[in-house]
């Protein structure tokens, strides 16, 4: 994974993940599945990113 190449169609802040760019917020993938954990949500916060991974 190069995680040089921004997708500058996905902004990130989380720095916790595998994908994150580098030096920048950005994702490195090409696209990401957003997923929720709610049957009907109605918050930001019940929206997840679904490509996340931990840095090992």
């Amino acid at each position: 994974m190069d995680k040089t190449n921004r997708n500058h169609s996905i902004q990130c802040t989380v720095d916790a993940c595998k994908y994150h760019c580098d030096n920048a917020d950005y994702c490195a993938l090409s696209q990401i599945r957003v997923g929720t954990h709610e049957k009907n949500p109605k918050e930001v916060q019940c929206t997840d990113c679904e490509s996340f991974e931990t840095l090992r």
